[in-house]
């Protein structure tokens, strides 16, 4: 429990600002179990031959994958961390070895609640901004 009058994200340290990040290369390994996992076996994202012959040029991640990365980011806040909801735009694809960065910056706090507003970007080795969107989440104490 907090102190009475002392919210948990001052116990926490967070405040508008602070902010983790998550690193990740894009592995063929990633995108089967992607895959298998949601189900999701769209030939885009499975099938060199098929996705050469979209706009995309080649075959391109699951959309999920970069925000699975932004969910490991905002994992790493301190104490127990709730998502409440999620937005994201899609960008530029991620590619097979491409590099993403997810970053999740503390940008509003009711600090009442012990909520946070995160604006989330995941951008690429070339610094490229692959997805961007906001999150929300709850942070309580963790269990002793």
């Amino acid at each position: 429990m907090t102190e009475k009058g002392s919210s948990i994200l001052d116990k926490l340290g967070v405040d508008v600002g602070f902010k983790t990040t998550h690193m990740k290369t894009v592995t063929e390994a990633d995108i089967i179990l992607t895959a298998g996992i949601s189900g999701d076996f769209n030939p885009l994202h499975m099938c060199e031959e098929y996705a050469k012959k979209t706009f995309f040029g080649g075959r391109i991640s699951h959309g999920i994958f970069p925000i699975l990365l932004l969910s490991a980011a905002m994992a790493k806040l301190p104490g127990l961390v709730v998502f409440l909801s999620q937005s994201v735009r899609f960008l530029k694809p991620v590619r097979i070895g491409d590099t993403i960065t997810a970053t999740a910056e503390v940008i509003e706090t009711r600090k009442d609640k012990g909520i946070v507003t995160l604006k989330n970007t995941c951008v690429n080795q070339k610094g490229e901004i692959v997805i961007e969107g906001e999150a929300v989440c709850r942070l309580y104490e963790p269990p002793a």
